[in-house]
């Protein structure tokens, strides 16, 4: 079980202050909410009230029991004995009109017009969604605000509230053995059917391919009108994965974490020790370029080293369950080169028929025309170089310069050559085996 640091108790005991005096009263909220005919179902840490209508499997009475669940996940990401929350709940209201809760005075003149949801300490409200996926994780996302904002004192900046918000709340859900609804924290869902409606990867893919996705100092000045965009919401989500999921960069950021969530937040992250400025600013864009379902930071991380020059007939080896890799032979811009590669890699299995054995996809440096990705056959060795101004416009990222089992390429800047094959970063996992490549300088 997680317990807090000294330094986090006294934050704790602060904020345990701030909810005496200023957390809303849920009994009283919840009695007005019967009085004025609403639906009232409750758990140990929400009492939701709505205007919706029953309706068998739409999923709206497990949403207590949910947020229970969802509470205990928030408690172990923040380092916090569930136990020390005490009696805190809070106070929702799912929204069909919004009328009905003015009248019953569950929805003050002084909370401002929202498209979606609106928290105020420890009550929030949240618009019905006729998806039952895309319903909960609003619920979560206000619930994580109502959280941060009574149980932590949160008055971060917008990009850290948002982000995290969406972070702790992107969940799919499973069922335990009794068939009840199980929570599943999924912060970088695996398959688009975890997260029906979300649209955070597809969002940011569509901003990289536009060439006005942001970098991470983009994030982290974002003002707080920007949250009204479905654009801001998906890159302070990917600010905050990367942070918390990247191994280069995990640590900083829950040492942060364990601090005042106030607004010197992005301060004091700049200040952490082991916090790189510039390699987080580099990660953010190669994860943004590459970002997909089931994104495995470990797997994807990059080394930034700037390599030597290299000479011919080297070898080098190209592990097929990672994404790019440093070759350490470091180009010169404008320069040829050759690859011969040689080896097989399995691409996982292909899916076989119940009771019949998984066939290994295997692939050798040309791809296979089984399946594809990005393109490309999957499989296919890829060449790059980081380029930090490429000649197309856009954010900072790897430009692939040839592919295949025996490309001759230019150089596109100074810098070292990486190699991967052609791959999900979301799929290297089950991956296995190694590619073999000759390089070769080409000579006039």
């Amino acid at each position: 079980m997680h317990h807090a640091s000294p330094a986090l108790a006294v934050v704790l005991a602060a904020c345990a202050a701030y909810a005496a005096a200023d957390g809303i009263d849920v009994d009283r909220l919840a009695a007005e909410a019967r009085r004025a005919g609403l639906r009232v179902l409750a758990g140990e840490r929400l009492v939701l009230a709505t205007d919706r209508a029953a309706r068998p499997g739409d999923g709206v009475e497990d949403l207590p029991a949910i947020f229970d669940q969802a509470v205990r996940a928030w408690c172990a990401h923040y380092r916090l004995d569930p136990g020390s929350l005490g009696a805190w709940k809070s106070f929702g209201c799912l929204v069909v009109d919004r009328e009905r809760f003015r009248a019953a005075g569950l929805l003050p003149d002084s909370i401002p017009d929202f498209p979606n949801g609106f928290c105020d300490r420890n009550r929030f409200w949240l618009v019905d969604q006729s998806n039952p996926a895309y319903r909960r994780h609003l619920l979560l996302h206000e619930g994580v605000h109502a959280f941060t904002l009574t149980v932590r004192g949160l008055a971060a900046p917008p990009w850290y509230t948002e982000g995290i918000a969406e972070f702790l709340a992107t969940h799919r859900l499973d069922a335990d053995a009794d068939g009840a609804p199980r929570l599943v924290s999924a912060p970088l869902p695996a398959r688009p059917a975890d997260v029906e409606q979300l649209g955070r990867i597809e969002r940011i893919a569509a901003l990289r391919r536009a060439g006005t996705a942001p970098g991470l100092g983009d994030v982290f000045a974002t003002p707080p009108t920007d949250h009204r965009d479905i654009s801001a919401y998906a890159a302070s989500w990917a600010a905050v994965c990367l942070l918390a999921l990247h191994p280069a960069h995990a640590a900083a950021f829950a040492a942060c974490e364990q601090g005042p969530l106030d607004a010197r937040f992005t301060e004091r992250l700049a200040a952490a020790r082991g916090w790189d400025a510039a390699r987080a600013a580099r990660d953010f864009d190669a994860f943004t370029d590459e970002v997909d379902y089931g994104y495995d930071f470990a797997r994807s991380a990059i080394d930034w080293s700037p390599g030597r020059r290299p000479a011919d007939d080297e070898r080098v080896a190209v592990d097929g369950t990672r994404g790019w890799q440093n070759t350490g032979l470091a180009l010169a811009a404008g320069g040829t080169y050759a690859l011969t590669a040689s080896g097989t890699v399995r691409l996982g299995e292909l899916a076989a028929a119940p009771d019949a054995r998984a066939t290994p996809l295997e692939s050798e440096a040309d791809g296979i025309s089984l399946r594809w990705y990005r393109g490309r056959p999957a499989g296919r060795l890829l060449a790059a170089q980081w380029v930090e101004q490429p000649a197309d416009g856009g954010r900072p990222r790897f430009v692939i310069l040839g592919d295949g089992a025996s490309p001759t390429f230019t150089a596109a800047t100074d810098g070292p050559l990486y190699l991967k094959i052609n791959e999900s970063p979301g799929d290297l996992a089950d991956n296995d085996g190694t590619l073999t490549i000759v390089f070769e300088i080409k000579r006039d």
